[in-house]
């Protein structure tokens, strides 16, 4: 923070030394007065508070900051020191107070389904942020945006339109395309006939990218001949900044700056968050909105000609809707940021699944021969995997499933914000907090699971036969979120994610690189992702036409 504030001030000309100490001092005056306003209004909003009852425990605060200190002194790891705090604290729910914002941390199933069940209506809002601002385009998506009639709008469109079944059929065929495309050609380019070492994150994440490419834009690749590998249809500099946007988009939506809970603060940028945020968007807006704005002109003709064709991708779909006067039912800022609001929602669990649950198999032979076995009984060895035989690969849905419960992407959901008073496990909850679930107490938590460190996908399997669920309706571990500010994609990132694993493990025989005797299972320090890229031996197990089949695109 501080050497942001010293590289802003040396952009001061050096002739007139006065400047900064009066710039420097005015801004201190406008932060303590800010400080002190939301201080009183915080010493309001407690009087007024009518629910009852007791705060969780957590730590002792400032006045005015609260733990704001101590959640910057524990930056960039914020939810490390949070799940230090339910850890020591005797329940399953602890709360911290940032500014003048409660926030609540809970990692028991009960207090889960409290929040996003029984009183689900009271916690349907989201915060407002710069990150949630900019990310939604101005709060016109479904996932990021506060509750209210846009967000309303927005759901319908998703629930009746965009994530319809009607709508998955139709893109089947390209769902299908990409798989035979990047986890059959390219994968066999990389390794080679007499196998080879390939990088697991770039092709999971890069599957995804493509996948939601394809699905929303029509387009794998932003440009033609835009490839790093050739007929291969590798990513280029283009596909590789988008991917790497969309991470980041997810990394700092809700990364806990300090002008999220001091609003008035934005604009300084205390915690370097803006310049990224604002970079991140450069990149989507330089990508995406020519295609938009591109196909959004083609519409309009469309309708001024008095004609219609058939929606090929989510992007058509979005563009064709009709109000009932026949015009345009959203704009071309609500399609853009739409666009952005279901590609960052699909490619962060799909990816960060495959790779941990490969990594886990590495150590865990007995496991991968499971997963062999089944797909060799199901699909057989002359055929890729389709999206018909994902119901009947029960073994591989519940390797995926103990994936999401011991190595999620995200440590906590996203915050719910009350929307009025009320209480969690009996303890009061102030009109304005934000409540987040964290994933890792949830999975890991030994009260609900047996040796919750270990990979074990059997215990997905107790419920006997029939196709086995990669959501999670009783929250003992959270995959995909419910209730009204639920995933809406279950289906669509149900298939993504059991089609990558699966034709991974299908199409190649996996192992580790000569000299590795274990893969490390570690996670980095700031995130829960694998500290390494999970880099592995392939070497093709299919009849070689197989890799060579598949149509390029």
């Amino acid at each position: 923070m501080n050497s942001s504030l010293g590289a802003a001030a040396g952009m001061l000309p050096s002739s007139s030394p006065p400047v900064p100490a009066i710039a420097a001092t005015v801004a201190a005056t406008v932060i303590v007065f800010v400080l002190a306003r939301l201080y009183y209004q915080r010493r309001r909003s407690d009087n007024n508070n009518k629910s009852g009852g007791r705060l969780p425990p957590g730590p002792r605060g400032l006045p005015v900051i609260g733990n704001m200190h101590q959640m910057l002194a524990n930056k960039p790891a914020v939810f490390q020191w949070l799940h230090g705090l339910l850890a020591e604290s005797s329940g399953d729910i602890v709360c911290v107070r940032l500014g003048p914002v409660h926030v609540f941390a809970v990692s028991c199933p009960e207090a889960a389904r409290e929040v996003l069940r029984k009183k689900d209506a009271v916690f349907a809002d989201r915060p407002t942020t710069f990150a949630a601002e900019s990310f939604s385009v101005g709060y016109r998506s479904v996932s990021i945006s506060p509750f209210g009639d846009q967000w309303k709008k927005m759901r319908r469109v998703l629930a009746n339109d965009l994530l319809c079944p009607a709508t998955e059929r139709r893109f089947r065929a390209t769902r299908e395309a990409e798989a035979d495309h990047l986890l059959l050609r390219y994968v066999h380019a990389l390794c080679g006939a007499a196998g080879g070492v390939v990088d697991v994150r770039h092709v999971a994440r890069h599957f995804c990218g493509n996948v939601i490419r394809r699905l929303t834009l029509g387009r794998r690749h932003f440009f033609f001949g835009d490839s790093k590998a050739g007929s291969y249809g590798g990513p280029g500099r283009d596909e590789e900044e988008h991917v790497d946007a969309l991470f980041a988009t997810l990394n700092y939506l809700d990364a806990f700056c300090v002008s999220d809970y001091f609003p008035a603060l934005v604009g300084l940028d205390l915690d370097g968050h803006e310049r990224i945020v604002k970079g991140v968007m450069r990149t989507l807006n330089r990508l995406h909105d020519p295609v938009v704005e591109e196909r959004v002109e083609e519409w309009r003709l469309l309708r001024k000609a008095g004609e219609r064709r058939e929606a090929a991708d989510f992007l058509d779909v979005l563009a064709s809707l009709d109000d009932a006067a026949g015009r345009p039912l959203l704009s071309v800022e609500e399609i853009k940021a739409q666009t952005i609001d279901i590609m960052i929602a699909t490619v962060d669990n799909p990816s960060n699944a495959a790779e941990w649950a490969l990594a886990e198999m590495m150590n865990r032979p007995d496991v991968m021969r499971k997963a062999m076995a089944e797909l060799d009984a199901v699909v057989g060895r002359d055929r890729p995997v389709r999206e018909s035989d994902l119901g009947e690969l029960r073994y591989i849905r519940a390797c995926i499933r103990e994936a999401f419960r011991l190595h999620p992407y995200h440590p906590f959901n996203p915050p719910r914000v009350a929307m009025a008073d009320t209480t969690i496990a009996r303890y009061a909850v102030p009109r304005g907090s934000q409540v987040i679930l964290s994933r890792v107490g949830l999975g890991r938590n030994p009260k609900v699971w047996k040796d919750p460190l270990e990979f074990r996908p059997d215990r997905h399997l107790l419920d006997g036969a029939g196709t086995v669920s990669l959501a999670e309706p009783e929250l003992r571990f959270i995959s995909f979120s419910t209730g009204r500010r639920g995933c809406p994609g279950l289906s669509l990132g149900t298939l993504i994610t059991v089609m990558l694993l699966a034709r991974l493990l299908h199409g190649f025989e996996w192992s580790k690189p000569a000299g590795v005797d274990k893969v490390e299972l570690r996670e980095t320090a700031t995130s829960l992702v694998l500290a390494q890229p999970l880099v592995l031996q392939a070497t093709p197990r299919l009849p070689e036409q197989l890799y060579y089949a598949v149509e390029d695109y």
